[in-house]
């Protein structure tokens, strides 16, 4: 049997370690993780995505985002042949965000965002996985929080907060936390929804992803 090959695409910042815990069945599936690398100048997330796009190796694939990684792989959409995409802890639109970024969005406050002190890991921890992080896991995440580089943060906050899509793809397959503080489920809408799922449920409820994932990715619907 051919196996399906699934890509992971990591959260802003985040390094690809977010998904050591993460197992599919091997006589199935193979996995290949994906990593940020930096924007050139100007870039526009749609340049950036189709260049990214370029490393998927496969065909018929299945692509999975976490966060601002799962906008881009429905960015990355149009320039790779996908059976499925499949974001986790993202938004399907604009309309998804929260009002505080719609705001950030209107004033250009975002312009404001001292990137230059996410090098203290804490505070970037708090800016990418939500404010309810544990002062004892600081050490955790400052492995899977690898992409520090002020050039590449300014982007992707930019990114984030001016994404122009406002149609959702109603094919792209949405798994999100109901405790998720960084993109609060009241805005989200056809959603597989995991209790207690936070912004890092990636790390945190790996035994649901590891148990679910493999049913999402092989039902023909």
């Amino acid at each position: 049997m051919t196996k399906i090959h699934v890509y992971f695409m990591p959260g802003m910042a985040a390094s690809p370690s977010i998904f050591e815990r993460i197992h599919l069945p091997t006589d199935i599936f193979e996995m290949h993780l994906l990593e940020w690398v930096l924007p050139n100048k100007n870039e526009s997330l749609r340049e950036y995505a189709k260049r990214m796009a370029i490393n998927i190796k496969h065909e018929n694939v299945i692509l999975v985002g976490v966060s601002f990684g799962g906008i881009l792989v429905q960015e990355m959409k149009p320039f790779v042949n996908a059976q499925k995409v499949i974001i986790i802890s993202s938004v399907k639109s604009n309309a998804e965000l929260p009002r505080r970024m719609k705001i950030a969005k209107t004033t250009k406050a975002y312009k404001l965002i001292p990137t230059k002190l996410f090098e203290n890991i804490e505070l970037l921890a708090k800016y990418t996985f939500g404010s309810s992080i544990i002062k004892q896991r600081i050490k955790l995440y400052e492995k899977f929080l690898s992409v520090r580089d002020k050039v590449y943060l300014d982007w992707a906050i930019e990114q984030i907060i001016n994404w122009d899509r406002t149609e959702t793809d109603n094919e792209i397959i949405h798994i999100h936390g109901e405790a998720d503080e960084v993109f609060p489920i009241k805005h989200i809408k056809e959603c597989i929804s995991v209790k207690g799922g936070t912004h890092i449920m990636i790390i945190t409820k790996y035994k649901w992803l590891n148990e679910n994932l493999p049913k999402i990715m092989l039902d023909s619907k």
